[in-house]
Order: structure tokens, then sequence, then C-alpha cells
């Protein structure tokens, strides 16, 4: 240790009046420090010999391989009266750059890796919380989601800026002022996404339901193949059902509808099929209103109050909240209640909407 020392560059000058008062002190707010060091055998050591020499405490620290050296993130609880500046240019003496200081706080004291998967635990909960989630494993000082278009992934700001994918055509762009991101940091992120991406994917894929009646159908994703099935569903709904579907005295479908039944802009089709039939279709169609999409319901006469339209609405219901939305809403004629009944049987509270809908919170 002596002989670490004898090498070490002197102190910075400094007002001497702080060393006599520093000492631990729990009021003292913890900083995170991100320190660039060269990848050779003794430069942690020197840069924790000169925290001490600060009264600094250590209260963690973590390894961040770069190109062409190592990026150590060290929490420590720094002596009363110690200024950043003074901390910064101790850690120049050793040839190490401090690429930033900010506040800590201990309660976030974890394994990263822990840290990463109870972020990710927490955005498959509650989908709309994915920013934040995000944030967490960043470390970010902000994390906000833009349509694409706003995104402008090559403007990074010195590293300080970066934009990550999000569902529905949209980007995340996470920012941090305190310190660039590092690549380990941004793999991180990119793993929380491919994490979620694989729970929406598997939400798509066909799922089995029992009706009342006992009997089983699948409930799968809607494709434009799916186009004559559907028509055929129309054929065998009464004018009322169609009524109550879409609000007009049609009888049919029109062909070219078909389609964007089937495959909804920026949304998606939910179908309930037994053996080659379809007995009824939802929809899920994000609104202009943040974290709210619209849901429709259409079950062929001869399947109703048997548990289709439930199935299909409490699926359409995991579906939405696994895309981050946290409402749906419904439109309904006055006096038609059979989306307010489905969704009750469902397990969704349904609540009257302003314009004589239904809003359905998740």
């Amino acid at each position: 240790m002596d002989i670490l020392r004898a090498h070490q560059a002197p102190l910075p000058e400094h007002p001497g009046s702080w060393l006599g008062s520093a000492r631990e002190d729990a009021a003292v707010v913890p900083w995170r420090l991100r320190v660039r060091l060269a990848d050779r055998p003794g430069a942690l050591a020197r840069i924790a010999i000169r925290l001490a020499d600060l009264e600094c405490n250590i209260l963690g620290l973590t390894v961040l391989p770069i190109p062409g050296g190592v990026l150590d993130e060290i929490v420590v609880r720094p002596a009363t009266g110690l200024t950043r500046d003074l901390l910064a240019e101790a850690i120049r003496t050793e040839d190490c750059e401090c690429l930033g200081i900010t506040d800590a706080d201990v309660h976030e004291l974890v394994d990263v890796a822990a840290a990463s998967l109870a972020a990710a635990r927490r955005a498959v909960a509650d989908p709309a919380g994915l920013a934040d989630a995000v944030r967490a494993v960043l470390a970010a000082d902000i994390v906000t989601v833009v349509p694409a278009e706003e995104g402008n992934p090559g403007r990074d700001e010195g590293g300080h800026r970066t934009v990550l994918p999000a569902p529905d055509g949209r980007v995340l762009v996470a920012r941090r002022n305190w310190a660039p991101f590092a690549q380990l940091e941004l793999a991180r992120a990119g793993a929380l996404l491919a994490l979620l991406d694989a729970v929406r994917a598997d939400l798509s894929r066909p799922a089995v339901a029992t009706c009342a009646d006992g009997a089983t159908i699948v409930l799968r994703e809607g494709r434009p193949a799916d186009a004559d099935a559907v028509l055929a569903l129309h054929g065998r709904c009464s004018a009322a059902t169609l009524f109550e579907r879409y609000h007009t005295g049609t009888r049919s479908i029109p062909r070219r509808r078909l389609h964007r039944l089937l495959v909804p802009p920026r949304g998606r089709s939910l179908l309930a099929v037994c053996g080659r039939d379809v007995l009824g279709i939802g929809q899920l169609i994000p609104t202009a209103e943040p974290g709210v999409a619209e849901l429709s319901l259409l079950v062929e006469d001869a399947w109703q109050r048997n548990g289709v339209g439930t199935a299909l609405l409490r699926r359409l219901a995991a579906l939405a909240v696994a895309l981050g939305h946290r409402q749906l809403v419904a439109n309904c004629l006055p006096g038609h209640d059979g989306v307010h009944r489905t969704a009750v049987r469902a397990g969704l509270a349904a609540v009257p909407g302003g314009d004589g809908g239904l809003r359905l919170p998740l």
C-alpha cells in the first residue's frame, strides 16, 4: 500500500477545512461516478486509494467493458464539504477520465442483473410502463415515447441520447446528461425490448377456449386468407347483429372492406374459429388518445351467449395490455348492452363514456 501511495500524484489544491470535518454522514447524498480507466493492472486500485484519501466511502462498483479500456461506475458516499469538481480533478491526476457525477440512491444499489430482471418483470406486468423500465435499465434521466418519424436516430448528442424501437411503430428516446450511454447498457435495453417482443408474439399465437356448451374454439389473429370465411360469417349474421356492429342497415360486407377488417391499419384482428368456420371476429385499433384502443366485436347469432364474445374480449384485452394500452373504448348504440354484458363476463369494468360508448380500463 505504501509503495502505491509513493507513486501517486499530489492531491489538487483545495481549501483544507473540509478534511477536518470529513466523516461517515448518513445525511450526505451518495454520488454515482463514471470513470474511464486504461485496462491495465493497478488502475482501479489507484482510484480506490485516491477516493480513500478524499474520505469517500465506496458503496458499489460496476465494470463496463468499452473499446480500448474499461468504464467503472462507482457509487460513493462523499465526505462532507467535498465538491464534485475537486473529486473529478483528483481522478484526472491518476490519468483517468471522469465522464460524469450525479446523485445516487442507496436503495438502487443492487446487482445489475437483478435490477434489469426486476425492470423486465415490471414491463411484462404493465406494458404501459415500458418507458420507466427502459429508464431504469439505462439509468437515464428521461425516456419518452414518440412517433418513429420524430425519433431522429442519427442525433446521438455525443452518446448522451439514444433511440430504441417501441411497439406500434413508435420509438423510445432516452437521454442522460451526466454521462454518455455505454454500449453494454444499450445491449441490456435491447435485450429487454427483445424479451417484451417475445411476450407480445406469444400472445399473438393461437389459443384454445372452451364455450359454455363444451365446444372448443381457437382464437387466432386474422389474415388475408380468411377473407372468404369472414364473408361467410357475415352472411350467417342477422340484420340486427350486423346493425349492432356497424350501426348501419348493411346485410353484407363489401369484399373491398374484408382486408381492412382482417388487417386493420396499426391494429389487430382476432378470429374465433371452429373447424373451418369463423364464428366471430374482434378488432383492436389504436386511437388518437395515447394508451387507448378502440374495440369492436361480431359473433354470429347461433354462437351468441355461449362464451365466444367473452373469450374474444378477454384475449383482446390481454393483447391490448401487451401492446401498452391502458384502456379500451367501444362505440355502442343506445339501448344495446351486449358489449357491457360481455365485458362483465370477461372480468372487465365497464364505465360509460361521455360519447355514449363504453370505456374499459385495463
